[in-house]
């Protein structure tokens, strides 16, 4: 269906008493049968210099993976052998007189491993301090599934760094899965993003490319370790959610309690395990009551724009002692005593894939629903909307349109710019929280 829409600028008379000129400005809205017809009508009328903007409205339902038999491997009394040519040089030479290394021309190496994969699996992790043959081991147990990096277009989107067959929808799921959901960061470029960053695309374009088994070495060898433990929470909650498998190779211990692996193997001893899950280690969240001036360490994450309401409650979450997440929440004084509106929340894209977010939001809503008003939410985030569609905490009373006609814009809509994206309303159903509303002043 085609729709053409003439708008009239209103503008103030020249001062003359001429006529005054009216711009005229003419749009078409064209409802696609599918994203692929969508994509092909975008590109039609790229060609021809003309303005576009693409709306997606609705989420489709994620659907469940059938799970698949894990690959069995065995590997009993194995010997891996590696060798490696020396040339003599005279600085060779000089090096071995000096540090009495014996001459060769030649070194080599031997491991012998242990190592059978016999039960079912989803998560794998080999371990070992560097120079212990990780890398060795697991390219000789899954040498076409070992992934050390992926090329990225240079200019572009990183999110046009995946594969064609990909929908939108499962790009940005799936990067929002791992712990990168920031819009504003899938429009970059690849290049042009953090160490943190690179490193939770990289999985997500990882288990694009490789949906049923993937081996990543140098496993979070390039973030600090507090986003490496997130990181790894992230992606273990991912990989078992969507029936994948996934092998980490790395140098860093620290990483097991949050990985939840269901086997190790320790090149330094040669041990191979099985481990049973455990509860992953809790993640302590030091939330306090700020000014508006804490806003610019989140502002260009949020995934509309970086506008802030002066007269907003701010909160924010902090993880030992780093700004993990914020919240606000404003007053809409709409009918007798009003009601609470969510007004900005944003988890920092380090702290992503477990949850923080959500906690400081309903923390929050928690708070405000201690004075005895109603807290309602509009968010147009899929990842969102999914999480409070299943949460008994939320009640959706509107699912998820453009426009948002359902209900009168004065009792639920704080703006009108929502004609052109859809969104959803949630009220929170949550239980009020009278001490920390307490604490906090808000009652």
């Amino acid at each position: 269906m085609i729709a053409a829409m003439e708008k009239d600028r209103e503008e103030a008379p020249p001062p003359d008493g001429a006529p005054q000129e009216i711009d005229h400005e003419f749009s078409i809205l064209i409802r696609c049968q599918s994203e692929a017809d969508q994509v092909a009508i975008l590109r039609e009328l790229g060609k021809h210099d003309i303005e576009t903007k693409a709306i997606c409205a609705g989420f489709p339902k994620v659907e469940p993976k059938a799970p698949t038999e894990a690959p069995k491997v065995e590997a009993i009394g194995k010997v891996i052998t590696r060798t490696v040519a020396i040339e003599r040089t005279p600085r060779v030479q000089q090096l071995e007189g000096i540090f009495d290394v014996p001459p060769s021309k030649r070194q080599e190496r031997e491991w012998r491993i242990d190592f059978v994969l016999d039960r079912p699996w989803s998560i794998g992790l080999i371990v070992g301090p560097s120079g212990s043959g990780k890398t060795t081991l697991a390219r000789e147990l899954f040498e076409k599934e070992l992934v050390s990096g992926w090329s990225w277009p240079e200019s572009k989107s990183l999110i046009d760094g995946f594969p064609e067959a990909m929908s939108i929808h499962d790009i940005t799921g799936l990067l929002s899965s791992v712990g990168f959901s920031s819009p504003p960061g899938w429009l970059k470029p690849f290049h042009v993003l953090s160490n943190g960053e690179q490193f939770r695309v990289t999985l997500a374009r990882t288990l694009a490319e490789a949906p049923e088994l993937a081996v990543v070495d140098e496993f979070t060898s390039v973030v600090d370790r507090t986003v490496a433990q997130i990181g790894s929470a992230a992606l273990a909650k991912t990989v078992r959610a969507s029936q994948r498998r996934f092998v980490a190779v790395s140098c860093h211990y620290d990483i097991e309690d949050w990985l939840q692996p269901d086997w190790k193997y320790d090149t330094s001893s040669g041990q191979f395990l099985w481990r049973s899950l455990r509860r992953r280690p809790e993640i302590e969240l030091h939330i306090r009551r700020v000014s508006t001036a804490h806003w610019p360490i989140f502002k260009n994450h949020h995934y509309l724009d970086g506008g802030l309401n002066r007269t907003a409650k701010c909160f924010i979450a902090e993880v030992k002692g780093r700004p993990a997440a914020f919240a606000s929440v404003i007053h809409n004084p709409f009918k007798g005593s009003g009601w609470w509106r969510e007004h900005r929340t944003v988890c920092l894209p380090d702290f992503q894939g477990v949850g923080i977010g959500n906690i400081l939001s309903e923390y929050v809503a928690g708070l405000m629903v201690a004075t005895g008003k109603r807290y309602r939410s509009t968010t147009t985030h899929p990842s969102m909307i999914r999480h409070r569609n299943k949460s008994p905490l939320w009640a959706m009373i509107r699912k998820p349109e453009i426009g948002g006609n359902s209900i009168p814009r004065g009792d639920y809509r704080s703006s009108g710019k929502d004609w052109d994206r859809p969104t959803a309303g949630f009220q929170y159903l949550g239980p009020p929280n009278y001490e920390d509303a307490e604490i906090f002043g808000i009652i």
